[in-house]
């Protein structure tokens, strides 16, 4: 089958977890490797301005945007430290992604304190749109997805566009993950469920 209106997917390059309170290993790299991969899928960038690019390669981020007294901090009973809370340094894309950030392809989870989302599916832009429902308006079959952390947020949202029928291909290179054994499970894993490891 051909690829139509592929798009990228980029899950929470966000500082708290390239260099912040969840650092997670191979983070920078994935930024740059995200960031080749973007140049690679849009070769006119020279002549184009930024509208055009995505307006040719739809890139949608995922982002956690959470408050500060959010259930899963490990002060409020939850497994992880103080991260990506609203309005701070931490909670930001990477300056190297943010020229391709657009406000209505922008998702945001983990809005609620009550809520743990890990899937980028469950996020919403500022419209209240999901991924899944931008994604079926750009009548895209193929999606691309690479981001922070591999076992935890990227493979819940890879997961969750396999099942909604999408075809999934994660860029391997331009991955951050917790832990090097968990990440070659996870990949392993996804494989095996028909994610493409590119």
């Amino acid at each position: 089958m051909t690829i139509k209106n592929p798009a990228l997917t980029v899950v929470d390059m966000l500082y708290d977890f390239i260099d912040g309170s969840l650092a997670c290993l191979n983070a920078g790299n994935a930024v740059n490797e995200a960031v080749k991969f973007i140049d690679s899928m849009t070769p006119a960038q020279e002549e184009a301005g930024e509208e055009d690019i995505l307006d040719t390669f739809p890139i949608l981020f995922v982002c956690d945007h959470h408050p500060s007294d959010h259930s899963s901090f490990k002060e409020n009973g939850g497994i992880w430290p103080p991260h990506c809370v609203q309005g701070t340094h931490g909670g930001a894309v990477h300056e190297k992604l943010q020229p391709y950030m657009k406000e209505e392809l922008t998702f945001l989870k983990g809005c609620d304190r009550a809520v743990e989302q890990y899937s980028g599916f469950e996020a919403r832009n500022s419209a209240g749109q999901s991924l899944g429902d931008i994604l079926e308006l750009l009548d895209t079959t193929d999606v691309y997805v690479c981001g922070i952390a591999t076992e935890f947020c990227v493979r819940s949202t890879c997961e969750d566009l396999k099942k909604a029928g999408f075809k999934v291909h994660l860029i391997s290179k331009a991955l951050g993950y917790v832990d090097e054994e968990g990440h070659r499970k996870a990949l392993k894993e996804m494989a095996e469920n028909g994610i493409i490891i590119e």
